[in-house]
């Protein structure tokens, strides 16, 4: 529930506070516009906007950084990206994970240029018709690259709307009804700055855990402040225990030159489109001691000591690790390829690959 009105004196909260405070201490991102540039009359790029707001989802700020710089060197706009081959732009995200957004990010350039001209449609309903753009995304992409009002609600903005209006209920019954306080808050001026100021003061002052509060513009307008429960908020449902998957994962390396036999996972599906060493399907029921029988061809397959462990959204997976050296030459089949060492490095690899790799090699 929202509890201010139990807090009858405390002072409303202002766009504009926030916004003087975001003018002095806006962080410097590679796709932002800078608020005094913006005043100047500098807009930001539509698919600088969207670009970055695809790449952060369920991903940090520092982890965006060098691949958001390294794509626009390679894809400067919405048609070269559209253009480019999607097995490149798979090898470009390997390392930033949940791969169905690199499918997405090139399926929707695709739409933008061919059915927009090569421009972003301004509104959050024709966004949302475009792929990968869910109802988060399409506010960003409406308030920063447009200046459109819209209310724009990340995990930030849960916080500090939460912690501000002292929001208890649970997440994520709590998301209408911090989205309607961030609605109410959101100014017809200003409305993209606003909506990053809210992002970079639960980033940087109104954070997870001890709170900055005694820095914070909105200190005094803040009910769960006032109530001594700021840190507490939000509340969030117990979460449900993951399973575990397990299979195997076999390193079949070259003799002569050490390269390492990699496939092409199905489009569709998790990591679709990737790369990967052969192996088993994943599964809650599979039997590590069975993981020898299961080899995609007779070897002297070597079980690595420890399995490699990597955490997905909805699941734990182990890998048992087998490695085979081949010195005779090996029929491949279909969407199998040997990669050299130098080679690697630009595979469309996922990060629980890279792991089995090094596992196999190291």
């Amino acid at each position: 529930m929202l509890c201010r009105d139990l807090l009858p004196m405390i002072a409303l909260p202002s766009a504009a506070d926030l916004l003087d405070w975001y003018d002095r201490h806006a962080r410097d991102l590679p796709w932002r516009i800078a608020p005094d540039d913006r005043r100047a009359g500098i807009v930001p790029d539509p698919y600088h906007v969207w670009l970055s707001e695809i790449m952060l989802q369920q991903t940090t700020v520092a982890a965006v950084r060098d691949y958001y710089r390294a794509f626009l060197a390679r894809w400067p706009n919405v048609e070269a990206l559209a253009a480019a081959d999607l097995d490149d732009v798979l090898r470009a995200w390997a390392g930033l994970g949940y791969y169905s957004r690199a499918r997405n990010l090139k399926a929707c350039a695709e739409m933008v240029a061919r059915d927009h001209g090569g421009r972003f449609p301004d509104s959050e309903d024709a966004l949302r018709a475009l792929p990968g753009i869910g109802a988060y995304t399409a506010a960003a992409i409406a308030a920063i690259a447009f200046d459109a009002r819209a209310a724009v609600v990340d995990g930030n903005v849960e916080r500090v709307m939460a912690r501000l209006f002292r929001i208890e209920t649970p997440l994520p019954d709590a998301k209408p009804e911090i989205r309607a306080a961030m609605d109410r808050l959101t100014p017809a001026d200003r409305p993209g700055d606003f909506a990053q100021a809210v992002m970079d003061l639960g980033a940087t002052l109104c954070t997870p855990r001890r709170p900055a509060c005694a820095l914070c513009p909105w200190s005094q307008a803040c009910a769960g402040r006032h109530a001594g429960v700021a840190e507490t908020l939000p509340l969030k449902a117990p979460k449900k225990a993951k399973p575990t998957r397990r299979g195997a994962a076999f390193v079949a390396r070259r003799s002569a030159d050490g390269a390492i036999l990699l496939r092409k996972r199905p489009a569709k599906g998790l990591l679709g489109g990737m790369a990967e060493v052969p192996g088993t399907p994943w599964s809650e029921t599979f039997d590590p001691s069975s993981a020898a029988g299961l080899a995609p061809f007779p070897a002297g397959w070597r079980v690595q000591p420890a399995p490699v462990r990597h955490i997905f959204t909805h699941f734990h997976l182990e890998l048992s690790v087998l490695v085979a050296d081949l010195a005779e030459p090996l029929p491949l089949p279909d969407a199998h390829w040997w990669s050299a060492p130098g080679e690697l490095a630009g595979e469309a690899l996922p990060t629980v690959m890279r792991k089995v790799v090094a596992a196999g090699t190291g």
